[in-house]
C-alpha cells in the first residue's frame, strides 16, 4: 500500500471514529441535560413539600406527614398570654421540631410593630380594630378568622373592700381606678360599656395592656379595674371579678393570621389552624373565653 492510499485510509477512519465519539458526546449531552431539568424539577417539588430554609436558617418546611418544624413567631395579645403558652406547648407536642415563641402585648403596639416589619408568623389580636391595621398595610396572608371572644368585668381586690357591684360604683369618692388605654382593646371595650351605663369616670392611670391594668389591682395601687373576665380567673388568688350587664355591649372578637412575610410560612399557617382545632379550643374555653 502506498502512502497516499494509507493516508487517505486513515482519514476515513478518523472521520468515522470522530463523528462516533460525538455521537456519544453529543448523547451523553443531551443525557445529563434532561438529567439536570429532571433533577429540578424535583428540587422544586421538593420545595413545595418538604419547605426551605429562610436566608436567616430559620427552618420554614413542613415534613411528609403534614408535621412542620423550626421556630414560629408568635405576635399575641397581652391577654392570650396563658392561654397560648399552653396552646404553643401542645402545638410543639403535635410538631415534633417546632418551638413557638410568643411576644405578647397590646395589640395596637404589636401591630405598629408588625407594620414596621419585625420579624413575625402569626398575629393574634385583641379586637378586629388593631388587626385591620395589619391587613390594610398589606401584611396579612389571607383573611384573619376569628377564634375567640372576651367580655370585660371589674376586677377588685379579694373581699371587695370598696363593695364595688357595678359601673357606677367607680365613680364613689375615694375608689381609685385603672383603665387600659383607649387605643388597646380592653381600653376602647372599656369606654363603650361606661357610655352604655352613661358612667363619667376618670382613671387614675390608663395601662398600656390589660396585664398592666391588672396588676394595679394585685399590688393594691388601685381598687378597681376594667380587666377582661379571662385575665381575673388567672388572678383568682388576688382579686375578684364583679360582671356587670353592660360587658354585653363590649364583647371582643379576637381574630388571628399568619403574616405575609413569615419566616415560617408552614409554621405560621398550622399554628392559626392549631388554633381553631378542637383541644385549643377547649384550652380557650376553660380559661373563660367565649367561642367565636
Amino acid at each position: 500500500m502506498n502512502a497516499g492510499t494509507a493516508g487517505r485510509m486513515n482519514a476515513r477512519t478518523a472521520g468515522r471514529m470522530n463523528a462516533r465519539t460525538a455521537g456519544r458526546i453529543d448523547a451523553r449531552g443531551r443525557r445529563t441535560a434532561v438529567a439536570v431539568l429532571v433533577a429540578a424539577g424535583l428540587a422544586v417539588t421538593g420545595l413545595a413539600v418538604t419547605g426551605c430554609s429562610a436566608g436567616d436558617g430559620r427552618a420554614t418546611g413542613s415534613g411528609g406527614d403534614g408535621r412542620v418544624t423550626g421556630p414560629v413567631t408568635v405576635f399575641a395579645a397581652a391577654s392570650l398570654t396563658e392561654s397560648f403558652t399552653r396552646i404553643g406547648k401542645d402545638f410543639e407536642a403535635a410538631n415534633p421540631g417546632s418551638r413557638v415563641t410568643l411576644n405578647v402585648a397590646g395589640s395596637s403596639a404589636l401591630a405598629n410593630q408588625i407594620t414596621q416589619g419585625a420579624p413575625a408568623d402569626v398575629f393574634a389580636s385583641a379586637a378586629p380594630a388593631n388587626m385591620t391595621t395589619v391587613v390594610e398595610a398589606g401584611d396579612a396572608d389571607g383573611t384573619p378568622s376569628v377564634f375567640a371572644r372576651n367580655q370585660l368585668v371589674i376586677a377588685v381586690p379579694g373581699g371587695n373592700p370598696k363593695a364595688v357591684v357595678g359601673l357606677a360604683d367607680l365613680t364613689n369618692p375615694g375608689v381609685k381606678v385603672a383603665l387600659c388605654a383607649s387605643q388597646v382593646p380592653c381600653g376602647a371595650a372599656a369606654r363603650a360599656a361606661l357610655d352604655a351605663a352613661g358612667v363619667a369616670l376618670t382613671p387614675v392611670t390608663l395601662e398600656r395592656d390589660v396585664k398592666g391594668a391588672l396588676a394595679k389591682v394585685k399590688l393594691g395601687e388601685v381598687d378597681a379595674a376594667l380587666v377582661y373576665r379571662t385575665d381575673t380567673r388567672v388572678a383568682s388568688a388576688d382579686v375578684t371579678g364583679v360582671e356587670f350587664p353592660e360587658s354585653a355591649r363590649a364583647v371582643n372578637d379576637y381574630p388571628i393570621v399568619a403574616l405575609k412575610n413569615a419566616p415560617n410560612p408552614d409554621g405560621a399557617r398550622a399554628f392559626v389552624a392549631y388554633v381553631r382545632s378542637a383541644p385549643a379550643q377547649a384550652v380557650l374555653a376553660e380559661a373563660g373565653f367565649q367561642a367565636p
